[in-house]
């Protein structure tokens, strides 16, 4: 376990993910952020990766727990998921 673990949301299969795009720690996907760590798994690792899993990497990045990702982020993520 890495200390990716330690983030809300982050369980094995992101945490694993996010090792194959070469993202080792917190600080190295706070600075790459949730929109390019996304498309880095959906090309690189997981063509099928969800929208739930966006929102797992921005509530990570944010500290928080998913479900309390404000509305309008939350609204922000999926316009952007629909453009992939």
């Amino acid at each position: 376990m890495s200390a990716l673990s330690d983030l809300p949301n982050v369980g094995k299969v992101l945490e694993d993910n996010l090792q194959k795009i070469n993202i080792e720690t917190p600080e190295q996907l706070r600075h790459m952020g949730a929109e390019e760590a996304f498309i880095r798994i959906r090309m690189q690792v997981d063509p099928d990766a969800c929208l739930h899993m966006l929102y797992g990497i921005q509530g990570a990045i944010d500290g928080i727990p998913d479900k309390f990702l404000p509305v309008q982020t939350k609204e922000h993520l999926r316009l952007f998921y629909k453009t992939l």
